[in-house]
């Protein structure tokens, strides 16, 4: 049975205008396979075409997504949100990790779009709800590859037992493995006009499909 989706009234009064895209799939992960590489190459070279690192923040999915980091008292530019920080590294010449099929599908449609998109073992989620809320002051979170993180003032998605991700950085807890079987999937769309919810599921979707033999795929849209 998919999770339950809550948005909180802290989220919806600063943000009234964000959707989240929740998607559930059984998946084969595995390595990262030529045709995933070469198509994440082509998007890449599409969405920096032209841009140089000042034009990154007035892409709209990220010019809202840091709106709402300031509107929660955080600082974007010290905790720059996950889609901001890809394309940087794109525009600094230093291309991109490749982790899995997940991770890296996951990273291309976030690319695409241009909005966040936390990747969840959904197996390693406790309970059966997920809530959008605000970090706490002193509240534990391991982010992917970063240590102790300070969620304080970020969006952040709890499970039962806390916090899994947030637009700069997921949880170690329950990040995607090589064993995931079943994964949630949360695209965090804080400009819902440029690109449609409908869209972005389309996008995440086919991806998952064609890249990690993807079944049972449902998704919402709250």
């Amino acid at each position: 049975m998919q999770k339950n989706i809550i948005i909180s009234e802290e989220i919806r009064n600063v943000v009234p205008g964000y959707r989240m895209v929740y998607i559930e799939a059984d998946v084969a992960n595995g390595p990262v396979t030529p045709e995933l590489i070469a198509e994440m190459d082509r998007i890449c070279a599409d969405v920096t075409a032209g841009l140089e690192i000042p034009d990154i923040n007035r892409r709209p999915p990220i010019a809202a997504t840091r709106a709402a980091y300031k509107a929660l008292g955080k600082d974007p530019n010290r905790y720059r949100p996950s889609q901001e920080q890809l394309m940087r590294r794109l525009l600094k010449g230093q291309g991109l990790y490749h982790v899995d099929t997940l991770v890296d599908a996951g990273n291309m449609v976030s690319l695409a779009l241009g909005s966040s998109i936390g990747v969840f073992d959904r197996d390693k989620i406790k309970g059966d709800t997920l809530t959008l809320g605000v970090g706490r002051e002193g509240e534990p979170y391991e982010g992917i590859g970063r240590g102790p993180l300070n969620i304080a003032g970020l969006p952040v998605i709890r499970d039962a037992a806390g916090g899994i991700g947030t637009p700069t950085s997921d949880n170690e807890r329950t990040k995607a493995g090589p064993d995931t079987r079943r994964v949630s999937i949360c695209i965090n769309m804080y400009d819902s006009e440029t690109v449609t919810p409908a869209e972005a599921a389309a996008m995440m979707t086919d991806a998952l499909l064609r890249h990690c033999s993807a079944s049972d795929v449902t998704h919402t849209v709250i």
